[in-house]
């Protein structure tokens, strides 16, 4: 069977290939030979066009790779210096799009200054592939050839900048800079053809160009939209039209799509001037997945239930981009996942929430890692998402926003990259001069017990949670006053700031011996005791692996049958036994909606984890890197409470 290329780095068999940049003469050759294998390898895979084959408007044009190739190895490689500029608009053929890029000095003999794009959405306005990579200053790329070219990286606190400036000159694309947008003007092309066909996976579609074209990717709502930056092709336009016609009174319908047209995942095809947009139905469990050809130029994209590319791309110092599908023993499972060593100079991991001044509030992964500067970040514990209000551990350099429940599974770590994994409780106690003892039962949470639940100044302004609470201001060590409140929800007070607010739940005996001026003694402490000597916390669970076992005892943290056994996209932490940390999330695709908990605790066993712990998840999983969700569209990403954030320092 002939070799395949694909963005996934597979042939037809599911082996994963190696990818390289070209960087000589023979290496060229080989990539050319293999090259040529696979055209015709994938000749007679590809589907029978569903329209009839149209000529060719002007000869094909590929690009010089082998000269693309010699002008970006002569590009400085990776670069910490700050850009000149940033922006967050591009402009290519006058369709404008949000994608992050950046402007830097020129360098060697060039008086042109470098421009480069955001590593995650160079594949998303352009077509441009990431293929796998060790490197950290060379990020190889996959567009209209048999083999590759390797663009230099530039790293910020934020972005991993794509350099594109020779590889644009090369292809004969021009860029400039207008305020806050960069401008991209390309050659003319045109749609040649369009084919798609039934797989036992799913489908194929085919879209035969005349010429390497940029084209933009945008999914929502299970609608794949592509701005192709070519025209429809004259003597392409009348099958088109006649494609997108409604079928005539009494016409027989058709086996394929519901609204009797000749396609089954597309829907629409419009020109558009010089562009052309293609609208691609995705089913409910299947994703997509795309790659380029050259000789002759085509963009193929497959709609499969298992659409997931394989990537390890090494994607800053001490973090590592993977993905792929996982067995969980009986099934497998779409996996993306970041490898992150906290004992890399320059990185930091940190809880991040949507505000600095109340605990209360929730956002999507995507804003919570902006507005905080994260370089990559996932989704953290539990939340009440009616009151949204933490339910679970978040301890941020050695200050508590939220005190953990439950005794349910945490991860502690320190700035030296220490890490520790287990069920954690909190023991707070109370005690007066006259030797009563008064347990407290949470720390800023939004669980409700009853007893006393202790609030700091971290909270914000309190809000009662639930009716007829009895409010203890305590100053210093000694208590101010007492007031009692109606209602959940009604009224707001101010905790002292060199104090806490005491909360009475079902406890008026405990508030009255508590009266004003009573002097108190607070002490607390972590269990296991370890964990108190840790900066950093969050609190998730359960806990899945502890010391290389699966120690998954979802009944015993208090989480019910249906969340343990149920399906559903999982969010969750790993430790590997040289340290490593993983940052996991999974989601549905492939054999299922998503793994159970038990198959999550395997996956993260086979990932390489020694301890594990789960995190929120359904909804809530996302997975951040860059600019970009690696597991979900923008637009189908919940709100959420709290996440973890990772930083880079230069």
């Amino acid at each position: 069977m002939g070799y395949r290329r694909t963005n996934s780095g597979r042939d037809d068999q599911g082996s994963l290939k190696p990818r390289s940049a070209v960087a000589g003469r023979s290496r060229h050759l080989r990539w050319l030979l293999l090259g040529s294998l696979a055209l015709l390898g994938l000749a007679a895979a590809l589907p029978k066009p569903d329209i009839a084959a149209v000529p060719a408007a002007r000869e094909t044009v590929t690009p010089t790779w082998t000269g693309v190739a010699k002008a970006i190895a002569q590009t400085p490689s990776s670069s910490a210096a700050q850009p000149l500029q940033e922006g967050r608009r591009i402009s290519i053929n006058g369709r404008s799009t949000s994608a992050a890029w950046g402007q830097w000095a020129a360098s060697g003999n060039s008086a042109q200054p470098r421009i480069a794009i955001s590593d995650s959405d160079l594949p998303k306005v352009l077509g441009i592939d990431l293929l796998n990579t060790d490197s950290l200053s060379q990020q190889p790329v996959q567009w209209f050839a048999q083999g590759g070219v390797a663009l230099p990286t530039r790293l910020t606190g934020q972005h991993r900048y794509l350099d594109i400036t020779d590889f644009a000159r090369s292809l004969g694309w021009t860029t400039s800079v207008n305020g806050d947008t960069l401008q991209i003007q390309t050659p003319t092309a045109q749609v040649i053809n369009v084919r798609e066909g039934r797989h036992s996976w799913g489908d194929r579609i085919v879209l035969d160009v005349d010429g390497p074209i940029p084209f933009e990717m945008q999914e929502q709502a299970q609608v794949l939209t592509l701005s192709l930056d070519a025209a429809i092709a004259p003597a392409l336009g009348p099958a088109i039209a006649k494609m997108s016609a409604a079928p005539s009174s009494g016409t027989k319908p058709s086996a394929t799509p519901a609204n009797n047209r000749r396609f089954r995942s597309i829907t629409s095809i419009k020109p558009n001037g010089r562009q052309t947009l293609l609208q691609l139905r995705l089913p409910a469990d299947s994703a997509y997945q795309f790659f380029t050809l050259a000789n002759p130029n085509r963009i193929v994209i497959d709609v499969r239930r298992d659409a997931l590319p394989n990537r390890s791309i090494a994607w800053a110092p001490g973090v590592r981009w993977r993905q792929q599908m996982v067995s969980s023993g009986r099934r497998s499972h779409p996996v993306v996942w970041l490898e992150v060593d906290l004992r890399q100079r320059g990185l930091s991991l940190q809880p991040i929430t949507s505000s600095a001044s109340t605990i209360a509030g929730i956002e999507p992964l995507l804003r919570l890692a902006q507005q905080s500067r994260a370089i990559a970040a996932i989704n953290g514990g539990f939340f009440n998402r009616n009151n949204k209000l933490p339910l679970g551990a978040i301890r941020q350099e050695g200050r508590w926003l939220s005190g953990p429940i439950l005794n349910r599974g945490a991860i502690a770590w320190d700035s030296q990259g220490n890490i520790q994994m287990g069920r954690l409780s909190l023991q707070e106690v109370l005690s007066t001069g006259s030797g009563q003892r008064f347990p407290i039962t949470t720390l800023n949470s939004g669980y409700i017990q009853a007893g006393f639940a202790r609030y700091t100044p971290t909270w914000g302004p309190y809000t009662p949670l639930s009716d007829n609470e009895i409010l203890i201001f305590v100053e210093g060590d000694r208590v101010l006053r007492q007031q009692t409140t109606g209602k959940a929800g009604s009224g707001t007070v101010t905790i002292p700031a060199n104090g806490y607010l005491l909360v009475a739940r079902s406890n008026r005996t405990g508030a009255a011996a508590l009266p004003a001026g009573t002097t108190l003694t607070l002490t607390n402490a972590t269990n296991p005791s370890s964990f108190g000597q840790y900066p950093n916390i969050m609190g998730g669970g359960p806990l899945l692996i502890q010391n290389s076992q699966i120690v998954l005892n979802a009944a015993g943290e208090q989480f019910n049958a249906n969340f343990t056994q149920g399906a559903a996209a999982r969010s969750a932490l790993g430790q590997t036994a040289n340290g490593t940390l993983l940052i996991v999330a999974t989601h549905s695709g492939g054999e299922t909606a998503g793994p159970t908990l038990p198959e999550m605790a395997q996956i993260m066993r086979n990932l390489g984890a020694v301890n594990a712990l789960n995190l929120d998840g359904g909804s809530s999983t996302t997975l951040y890197l860059g600019g970009q969700l690696l597991n979900k569209p923008p637009q189908s990403a919940a709100r959420v409470h709290n996440g973890l954030g990772l930083f880079w320092t230069p």
